[in-house]
């Protein structure tokens, strides 16, 4: 045997060991919202998610089957609601994690646990989704780590056309109606700058609560007595109080009964930048429009 013929099949042999490690070990590497970059020996098989929305973008990327384990919030799709429950944002149950030996935890950038898992030996990625462009980012962070080459953006082209179908169904005489969304009786706001504030600005609408004031501000109620936006809304929860604060009986949304009083289940939907923003924005484009319709009615009379 000649030796040209002997290296040609050492490198053969090379190149087929070569192919062999690269399939049986494809890896995931990319770097979380911390910077930090987190490599993964393979697509994962157990994980664990410690926020609402990153649970929900795991189960439409078609990787409920993996999860082990979520936060106490997490609620939706209905197969999650029976898996442990690891706590939440501030009080996460760490020994209970670590039992439940995931591959992955993935959470919210402001999580307090990070480092704590991370001292266990446990692989944490950090992805915090808070505007559109972070769902966008996020959904592909997730479909990386499942390993899906594209189904993070085909997640996000139908959230983009769910948007775009809900927007077409606010009449004309309902944009530029000026509204107040409440997050939190505080009370806190969502901002333009916000997830739901693009929304709302996709739909048409005039947010009382600039850029300039951060995506979720804690107002003065008599901001918003100033501001006297036309529509509110709000939670149902809170929206009997609402013509009792003080001087709010002035705010024409309030004076006009143009208020939209959302369920607990319609919060969850609306208050979860993720797979479910196309149904969020069609609440809201309902709410607009009855506004709308009333407003109309009220101008025949």
């Amino acid at each position: 045997m000649s030796m040209k013929t002997i290296r040609w099949g050492m490198l053969c042999a090379l190149m087929a060991a070569a192919m062999q490690v690269s399939h049986a070990a494809p890896g995931v590497t990319l770097v979380d919202d911390r910077g930090v970059t987190v490599r993964l020996e393979s697509p994962p098989t157990r994980i664990i998610t410690l926020l609402p929305s990153l649970t929900e973008t795991v189960c439409e990327l078609g990787g409920c089957a993996r999860l082990v384990g979520t936060d106490r919030y997490s609620n939706h799709p209905a197969s999650v609601r029976n898996l442990p429950k690891t706590g939440g944002l501030d009080d996460a149950n760490i020994e209970l994690i670590a039992s439940l030996k995931p591959d992955v935890v993935l959470l919210a950038l402001s999580s307090r646990v990070s480092e704590r898992l991370e001292s266990l030996g446990l692989k944490v990625v950090a992805l915090e989704p808070r505007t559109y462009k972070d769902v966008q980012r996020v959904a592909g962070k997730v479909a990386q780590i499942l390993g899906s080459a594209d189904g993070g953006l085909r997640l996000w082209q139908r959230l983009e056309a769910q948007v775009d179908a809900a927007a077409k169904t606010v009449p004309v005489n309902a944009r530029g109606l000026s509204v107040y969304y409440e997050v939190d009786s505080a009370p806190y706001a969502a901002g333009e700058s916000s997830f739901i504030g693009e929304t709302l600005t996709r739909l048409g609408a005039k947010n009382i609560v600039p850029t300039s004031l951060g995506p979720f501000p804690k107002l003065n109620p008599e901001y918003v007595v100033r501001a006297d936006p036309q529509v509110i809304m709000i939670s149902q929860r809170h929206s009997a109080g609402v013509g009792a604060r003080p001087g709010w009986e002035r705010i024409r949304a309030v004076r006009d009964k143009h208020v939209c009083a959302f369920t607990l289940e319609q919060g969850d939907v609306l208050s979860r930048p993720g797979p479910r923003m196309g149904e969020a924005a069609q609440i809201m484009a309902n709410c607009l429009r009855a506004s709308a319709v009333t407003m109309g009615a009220g101008a025949v009379r």
